[in-house]
């Protein structure tokens, strides 16, 4: 398969970095952030500097390793309390091999709940280095965050590839083939990873759920089985976007037509990165190649359905739970039912949590107990759906 049949949705490849690189740093938006993290430095200098770093850069893989890697490592160091990664179930998977991240030829399709809309992948690319895997992933990001010039160029440095929204019946069977169509071929050709998360935008509630359609788009390319899907799940202890989420709750109650706006969009990833985010865990389930093989003889409806329900599963089965998970359950139900499983001080540090994002609360008329209450589900949802999968 030809990678033109792709360019318009596909990461920038090898002979086009340079390029790419240049028309970034002549951006002046993208020079107005970068004069930011050294405002004494003149442009001219800050430009020769980047220039500098971008010698002997090659391939999104070698920009990722250079520049994104160290700022990510430094957002886990400043903005989280640590993040774990266990990959066990795909060595067991190989085997059990020992060896298998340095010289095993497969590469997964990583299908995960969705916490954060820079940060779910870039953590797990960290992760994933760090382990020895021989690349990283490429990203499918809604083209309704390229609101950039710079962005969109950026990211297409750093492997995504574009996923089209609010387009028409047939335009969105056309983008779906073609995605799953460069899915198939980024896997299977290219030797990449991909990430893409299991519904279209984030659980808002943390009710994650597994998109029947996602599963059919990954299918309309060819065999689901050369994808090598892993349900992966991602914890965070706290979400600094909670309060964000809780307002939409909100605006979309008191009026049913609401939308987010761009700049809305903006906010969100700026609070994601730069908020804090305790403790978060990234938990690698059991690739699902098997279950396709059970589930084969099943109508195509039923197919489907079942799988959904598998992967929701094993996501919620590797859920990381943290005090907060088990305190919000025990406040919105007016039980200690959990109580085993936090101390007066955990209990004393969520409270002082909840109160400390709620007071960022924008809107004009707030109804504190309403955002409270959304909070809370928030954080009490994966337990729930944890303490279901032990049944």
């Amino acid at each position: 398969m030809n990678s033109e049949l792709f360019d318009e949705i596909r990461p920038y490849e090898e002979g086009e970095m340079k390029q790419a690189f240049e028309k970034l740093i002549a951006d002046r938006q993208f020079c107005a952030i970068m004069k930011g993290f050294a405002p004494w430095l003149p442009k001219s200098m800050r430009n020769a500097l980047l220039r500098m770093a971008f010698t002997g850069i090659k391939t999104p893989l070698d920009f990722q390793k250079r520049f994104m890697k160290p700022v990510v490592k430094y957002i886990i160091r400043k903005y989280t309390d640590g993040c774990t990664f266990d990959d066990a179930a795909l060595k067991n998977e190989n085997g059990g091999n020992a060896n298998v991240k340095s010289n095993h030829h497969s590469r997964f399709t990583f299908v995960s709940n969705h916490r954060d809309i820079v940060l779910d992948s870039a953590f797990l690319d960290v992760m994933l280095v760090d382990n020895s895997y021989p690349t990283t992933v490429e990203i499918g990001i809604g083209d309704n965050l390229l609101i950039y010039p710079w962005i969109k160029r950026l990211v297409r440095m750093n492997k995504a590839f574009t996923v089209r929204r609010g387009l028409t019946a047939h335009e969105m069977m056309r983008s779906s083939q073609l995605m799953s169509d460069y899915i198939h071929y980024a896997v299977t050709q290219k030797k990449e990873n991909i990430w893409i998360a299991q519904r279209e935008g984030r659980a808002k509630d943390s009710d994650d759920r597994t998109q029947e359609s996602v599963l059919k788009m990954l299918a309309m390319g060819g065999d689901l089985k050369e994808l090598n899907i892993v349900p992966l799940t991602i914890s965070y202890e706290f979400d600094p976007c909670d309060y964000l989420k809780a307002e939409e709750f909100q605006q979309k109650r008191d009026n049913p037509s609401f939308k987010k706006s761009k700049q809305d969009d903006l906010d969100n990833m700026r609070t994601g990165i730069f908020g804090y985010k305790g403790r978060v865990s990234y938990h690698c389930g059991q690739p699902i190649n098997a279950w396709i093989d059970e589930l084969k003889d099943l109508s195509r409806k039923d197919f489907y359905i079942e799988l959904a329900q598998r992967i929701d599963r094993e996501i919620h089965a590797g859920y990381e739970l943290y005090p907060c998970n088990y305190i919000a359950a025990d406040e919105l139900s007016g039980k200690t039912e959990f109580a085993n499983h936090y101390t007066d001080k955990d209990k004393q540090r969520f409270d002082t949590y909840l109160s400390a994002q709620l007071a960022k609360v924008t809107l004009d008329h707030p109804d504190i107990a309403f955002l409270r209450e959304r909070m809370l589900t928030m954080y009490a949802n994966p337990l729930k759906n944890y303490l279901a999968t032990q049944n």
